[in-house]
């Protein structure tokens, strides 16, 4: 540990779960208060996720003093809040590298440590990881928690598994940190149902009655285990939802009180059958600045851990975000039938300035992409113009509902996908490397990528006017805010020849075009911007195959079936006798670090693009 034995005098001793285990609970409450602290310093130097870690070192701790990991499995929604789950077990000294290249992973990793059961980064798996492990498990000692929130009970997934676990009455504990929150504040019935438990008379009695019951020793399980029965025979009546699908609940309880979380934890350790025990948490617990800018502080850069101010103040160049948010504002202004939406990606997709001018024609679903896409091919039978803000991954779990609800039916719905290609550090579960690849299969779909700011804007403009299913990709970060040369407007399949050469052509798409601009200068060789990655501008291809010897493709998405793949399959058709090299991301799940590190690691820096073009032409 960077910081000293002195301050952290508990901390310091902790180099696994046994160590917390052996803790009594006031010592866990010192315990939780260093954890905290530790947290704030450490996150202060690398940034990182930060508010749902804080409102969560109780229940970890506590976690980690009742249940043997990694006998016992404790499944983590989301990733967002492992961050003191990694420092209780033993990767508190590591804890400065997260995020970064070679560092921790930012979420979770099952490659990384055996305490970490199953690998996360999207949301609502945990439920069905742990109603799976319980059934493959053949050690009758092991337990399984599946700990849920952050806002990832508004996703189905979750549901389904609940459904699941209630039929086959799976061995699981299902903990629900309820801190009201996702990024943004949570939305959905199942948020004012959560309120209503928490804030009706009957609850503050059931709260009290459960905290009694569950803090008596011996006697408990009994007692539960009966209750238990009596609910799996029909004899009890169900109170709520979860009782109703068959889980034996418990709470709401205060997740801030370790010593009583131990209990319960304790208590409900050896009970068989589905558990579901509903904690409140405050997100940003104990940091002043988070619990008061909760949504921002979510996940940070480095930051002065005094103030909550951002170390780098500097004014921020313009994203391709910034881009969006202006122009669906501007869009929306012109044309009244225009409705945005997001899966719980309010801030990060760029509709908050939208949601605070027209919240009439924004739908925040929660984290629900499945219901988000084909949500919108039912406005878009209606007549209205749907606008779907989604990351590239996050697109991932919708790719029946886009195909089968939306392109089937040719509904006219545009998805402006934000994160395409390498994101950085938060890892292969958040980077876009696929879309290209899945899309440009599906008929009807059209796919643009904008080389620069003034074509992003253009682009987006053009998938919003056409008419039928649209896509513009573009990743998480700045950009130029226009090219030399790349004037001309938008046309249905036209790419745009930036720069004529000799020899070598390169195809470049969407953000690879301003690193292969000055590839082409370095080189003299033609580039061309595509645009259009369907319908492919086959009419430019065939008419520089004429010229040129070699045809070398370079995109941000997995070359696998990319948009060099595209470019193969047109010079195939066409019988052309040209030498054609696919530049993209290699078939490996590319790991962690800056934007620029991951892109070098996969061979697209301006050197090695450089590098293997001269190797080509030489061969």
């Amino acid at each position: 540990m960077s910081q000293s034995s002195e301050k952290y005098k508990i901390l310091h001793k902790i180099n696994g779960p046994g160590d917390v285990q052996k803790l009594t609970h006031e010592q866990l409450c010192i315990l939780c208060d260093e954890v905290r602290d530790f947290l704030i310093e450490s996150v202060a130097r690398t940034g990182g996720h930060f508010g749902s870690n804080l409102g969560v070192v109780e229940l970890t701790v506590a976690l980690h003093h009742v249940f043997n990991s990694p006998r016992d499995k404790i499944i983590w929604d989301v990733g967002h809040q492992a961050y003191p789950h990694k420092i209780l077990t033993g990767r508190k000294d590591y804890l400065c590298t997260i995020r970064q290249k070679d560092g921790l992973s930012p979420f979770p990793k099952r490659e990384e440590s055996d305490h970490d059961a199953f690998g996360v980064g999207h949301s609502t798996t945990s439920i069905s990881a742990a109603v799976g492990m319980a059934l493959a498990s053949k050690d009758k000692k092991e337990k399984h928690i599946a700990v849920i929130g952050d806002g990832a009970l508004t996703g189905g997934m979750a549901f389904e598994a609940l459904n699941h676990a209630g039929d086959v009455m799976a061995d699981v504990l299902v903990v629900l940190n309820d801190n009201k929150m996702s990024i943004s504040p949570n939305v959905g019935a199942m948020h004012k149902y959560l309120t209503r438990l928490i804030s009706s008379r009957r609850f503050q009695r059931l709260r009290k009655e459960s905290k009694d019951l569950l803090s008596r020793k011996s006697p408990t399980i009994h007692e539960l285990a009966r209750k238990t029965e009596l609910y799996a025979k029909g004899m009890l009546t169900p109170g709520t939802l979860f009782e109703e699908l068959g889980f034996l609940y418990f709470g709401p309880i205060d997740g801030h009180d370790v010593k009583t979380l131990a209990e319960v934890l304790h208590n409900l350790k050896d009970i068989k059958g589905p558990r579901f025990l509903h904690i409140v948490t405050t997100k940003g617990k104990g940091y002043i600045h988070a619990k008061n800018d909760r949504t921002s502080l979510h996940a940070v850069g480095p930051f002065d851990p005094q103030t909550g101010e951002k170390s780098d103040q500097k004014k921020k160049n313009k994203t391709y975000t910034d881009v969006f948010a202006q122009w669906v504002c501007e869009a929306a202004k012109k044309d009244k039938r225009l409705h945005a939406i997001t899966p719980a990606m309010l801030e990060g997709s760029g509709l908050k300035e939208f949601h605070q001018k027209y919240s009439e024609r924004h739908h925040d679903v929660g984290i629900a992409e499945q219901h988000a896409v084909t949500f919108a091919a039912g406005l878009a039978t209606g007549g209205v113009k749907p606008v779907v803000a989604i990351y590239s991954t996050f697109l991932q779990r919708a790719y029946d509902q886009l195909i089968h609800d939306v392109a089937l039916q040719n509904l006219d719905v545009m998805f402006a996908i934000d994160r395409a290609g390498i994101v950085g550090p938060d890892g292969a579960t958040h980077a876009g490397s696929f879309d290209l690849s899945f899309l440009r299969c599906i008929p009807n779909m059209v796919i643009l990528a904008p080389a620069d700011l003034e074509e992003s804007k253009k682009m987006l403009q053009f998938a919003y006017d056409h008419v039928g299913p649209s896509a513009v990709r573009y990743p998480r970060c700045s950009g130029q805010e226009q090219l030399k040369g790349n004037t001309s407007e938008i046309v249905l399949g036209k790419a745009m020849v930036l720069r004529k050469g000799k020899n070598v052509v390169i195809l470049a798409f969407g953000a690879m075009v301003d690193r292969c601009m000055v590839v082409a200068e370095t080189m003299d060789a033609t580039l061309v911007n595509m645009r259009f990655v369907k319908p492919l501008d086959t009419q430019v291809i065939k008419r520089l195959c004429k010229t040129h010897r070699h045809i070398v493709t370079v995109e941000d998405n997995a070359v696998m079936g990319g948009a060099g793949s595209a470019v193969n399959e047109c010079v195939l058709a066409q019988g052309i006798d040209v030498r054609v090299h696919n530049m993209g991301l290699p078939d490996v799940f590319l790991t962690h670090g800056s934007r620029e590190e991951v892109l070098t690691d996969a061979g697209l820096s301006i050197e090695a693009i450089i590098k293997q073009i001269t190797k080509i032409v030489k061969s």
